[in-house]
């Protein structure tokens, strides 16, 4: 089950298929690509590096980010992407917290954790460096570790947005799983194809880079080192067949591109959206600029990329009666998982009914890394509690209702933002919106609505209202709208919601 057997049967098969580019250049192709795993493999060992030990990688997005993490598998230890945006003592934390032993870093990272290290990291070796480049020659190991299917080989720290950050222990076996699910639910790829890492590849983008090891297609980093809408829509069109994973802040982004400077995403095959909500106006005009090349993934670090998928065919449809219900939901479960929507009990709810989402399959974690306390709350009888509220239709078609914490309750009525959200949002004034809920002595909460609005353009509140009236409930509508020059992200995109339910905060 370990993956870098997946690299060298391609190395055995393909040697001379281009695996890896910088940009446009052609930095190894997969013979060589797998033995620089091999040889960084043996440069570990060479350090005291054994099996099941973790190794950090800390970088931008570049080449030597899967010599890296084939390197750590080729020996059988656990890897733990750690987002390159992160703040230094943030990745400190992750570090200390999975007693990490040696750390790959990219210059800037590099140089911005080494400062506060932990005690447990003994090396840090920074790619394009003179160390880095000795691995090569390093004494390789013959042939990658043999690991078992539940063993831990992918150490993912989730976002930390209502705490400290937990490490979900994902499998082999869950790997494995997921390279299924996407096989049998998003596309299935040849030697002719290419994946672009413009998001990071501590996260979505980078563990969807197995598919195309499989595949023997290209692996192409941006020479930016992350998202630039117009290097993308290049590098598209130079190498052709791309499959790209995107948050939908990226598609957004694209698109405004595509209008602006007449873009039709020539070389693009697929662009897969996921990693927050993708609001119903921004998916119909993305195809209505790009075309057929969008599907959408919902999954959680706990289970990755692998909870349900809305397909191209079900995304560009516009002749089923309910494509606007289907379009606004997150698609069908995956091939691997089993979904359904349940109360706070447990207990099954009918179709249409808004509950916990929770899921039970071949890709949902080991558990939480050294914390059993989150892993019992959130793994239950078999299932993972995911925290996010949704509702299937009779088809199993699921659309999601927001993070239960998200939820507004109201005097007495629960409010999903996003429903309100999805409305503001059509509104040709308003650029982004996120709806929370404020303390009111009377109501409980009541409800919010930060807007950021187009450039040039004023908030108009009562056209807002007007606009909720004539399409929502009257007691979901704000009461109250807050002009913002922009909303807080996390270093993954999402909006973080917990500051803006801080009236001091965003009120100034």
């Amino acid at each position: 089950m370990n993956p870098a057997e997946w690299l060298r049967r391609t190395a055995l098969l393909k040697p001379e298929n281009p695996a890896l580019f910088q940009g446009k250049t052609l930095v190894a192709d997969y013979a060589t690509f797998a033995a620089r795993a091999a040889a960084i493999a043996g440069a570990l060992a060479a350090r005291g590096v054994t099996a099941g030990d973790r190794v950090a990688v800390l970088m931008k997005n570049r080449t030597e980010y899967l010599e890296a993490l084939y390197g750590i598998w080729w020996l059988g230890a656990a890897a733990v992407p750690i987002n390159a945006k992160l703040h230094a003592k943030e990745a400190a934390f992750i570090l200390e917290n999975s007693g990490t032993k040696l750390v790959f870093c990219s210059p800037d990272t590099g140089a911005a954790v080494t400062p506060v290290l932990p005690a447990c990291v003994e090396e840090v070796i920074t790619a394009g460096t003179a160390t880095f480049e000795a691995m090569y020659a390093a004494q390789p190991v013959a042939a990658p570790a043999q690991i078992a299917r539940d063993q831990m080989i992918w150490l993912f720290y989730t976002s930390g947005t209502t705490g400290q950050p937990k490490g979900v222990m994902i499998s082999a076996g869950n790997i494995a799983a997921m390279v299924m699910g996407y096989g049998d639910s998003v596309a299935q790829h040849t030697e002719a194809d290419s994946t672009l890492y413009s998001a990071p590849m501590s996260h979505g983008a980078g563990i969807y880079n197995f598919m195309f090891v499989l595949a023997a297609a290209r692996h192409i980093c941006p020479d930016s080192g992350g998202f630039e809408a117009e290097e993308i829509f290049d590098l598209a069109a130079t190498h052709d067949r791309v499959t790209m994973f995107a948050a939908p802040t990226m598609v957004r982004r694209m698109v405004d591109c595509a209008k602006e400077d007449g873009h039709s995403g020539q070389g693009i095959e697929t662009l897969i959206y996921a990693g927050g909500p993708m609001y119903f106006a921004d998916i119909v005009e993305a195809v209505e600029v790009l075309g057929n090349r969008f599907a959408q993934i919902y999954g959680q670090g706990e289970c990755p990329m692998a909870i349900t998928t809305l397909q191209k065919e079900f995304v560009s449809d516009r002749s089923h009666p309910r494509w606007r219900e289907r379009l606004t939901g997150v698609g069908f479960q995956q091939l691997v998982s089993r979904v359904k929507i349940v109360d706070a009990d447990g207990n099954d709810l009918p179709p249409g009914e808004i509950g916990e989402i929770v899921v039970s399959g071949l890709a949902v974690m080991q558990g939480y890394w050294n914390n059993p306390e989150a892993t019992a709350k959130t793994i239950r009888d078999g299932w993972l509690w995911t925290g996010d509220m949704g509702a299937m239709d009779a088809d199993g078609f699921l659309t999601l209702h927001d993070r239960s914490k998200d939820m507004i309750i109201s005097g007495g009525s629960n409010i999903y933002p996003r429903e309100v959200e999805e409305v503001l949002l059509t509104h040709p004034d308003v650029a982004e919106v996120a709806v929370v809920g404020w303390h009111h002595d009377e109501w409980g909460e009541e409800v919010i609505a930060c807007v950021v609005t187009e450039a040039g353009r004023d908030l108009d509140e009562a056209a807002l209202d007007q606009l909720c009236l004539d399409n929502i409930a009257r007691f979901k509508r704000p009461k109250r709208y807050v002009a913002l020059s922009g909303l807080p992200k996390n270093n993954y995109g999402k909006v973080v919601k917990t500051e803006l339910r801080d009236p001091a905060k965003v009120l100034g």
